[in-house]
């Protein structure tokens, strides 16, 4: 019982320290109004929340960026949402933008195959939508990483990294979803449950899911959590997690080769004994 009690203050309390961090970086930085790229997933939900909560709904603008391989429900379930939060919701397509750009480059792509480049772009391009909205309003832009993906460099330089502030960039997959449930209940149940259900994807190529790259975030959380906030070896964190040492290297390896990533994010918001960055 206790234990359970803890967590949720703790839940409470770090979701306490988004929105106060979030209101006051953005209020210094001489700012009022918000910009988020809505994917209809967990992490830009969340993000969302807690600009709300942080500089009022009035302030907050989620955009839709549908690319090639976009689901339909990414654009219905950030719409719905958007309508649950009572933000203001717009819709850009970078598809036919991004088939353009793909036929510029295919002189000097000719003879190679398709592969992250092609992923990256589509990420750029939304990159780019948002600054250039930014600019025009004067909106500062928030990215939406989490802390698992910006660990192991699931995430583009100049794309989903654009932005003026890393709201969750130090919370772990697995946390984001315990606060999205937790405040999404405060707003009345924002989130569309369909978002805490399906599986995480980047929708950068057909059918794409996170696992195809990265082991479950149940899975990798813990490696992450033990290495980077407890500075224990691959071969400590396969052993006490019951995991293949090739596994837990091949992570290690990620979270150290992705550093010249890091130091180009956003700055973020500490909210685990260890964050990355300043």
């Amino acid at each position: 019982g206790d234990r359970h009690e803890d967590f949720a203050d703790e839940c409470a309390a770090a979701y306490q320290a988004l929105v106060l961090g979030t209101r006051d970086y953005i209020r210094k930085c001489g700012f009022s109004k918000v910009l988020i790229g809505l994917s209809g997933g967990i992490d830009s939900a969340l993000t969302a929340l807690i600009a709300v909560d942080a500089v009022g709904k009035e302030n907050v603008t989620g955009v839709g960026m549908p690319g090639p391989y976009s689901s339909e429900s990414s654009v219905t379930d950030a719409r719905e949402m958007a309508g649950r939060l009572g933000i203001r919701f717009e819709l850009v397509s970078i598809s036919g933008i991004c088939e353009r750009f793909e036929q510029e480059l295919a002189p000097l792509f000719a003879g190679m195959q398709r592969d992250v480049t092609e992923e990256n772009l589509q990420a750029r391009l939304r990159g780019a939508t948002l600054m250039a909205l930014s600019n025009k309003t004067g909106a500062i832009v928030l990215t939406t990483g989490n802390k698992s993906e910006l660990a192991v460099g699931y995430c583009t330089l100049y794309g989903d990294m654009c932005g003026g502030l890393a709201v969750i960039s130090d919370v772990p997959k697995t946390l984001v979803y315990k606060l999205a449930r937790l405040c999404s209940q405060r707003h009345n149940g924002a989130i569309p449950e369909v978002v805490f259900t399906k599986p995480p994807s980047a929708e950068l190529r057909p059918d794409q899911k996170d696992t195809d790259s990265l082991p479950p975030y149940e899975v990798l959380d813990p490696i992450l959590e033990a290495y980077i906030e407890h500075y224990r070896t691959p071969r400590e964190i396969a052993a006490s997690h019951n995991l293949s040492l090739e596994l837990v290297q091949d992570i290690v390896n990620k979270v150290d080769r992705n550093e010249y990533k890091r130091q180009q994010a956003a700055p973020g918001l500490k909210v685990t004994t260890e964050a990355f960055g300043v």
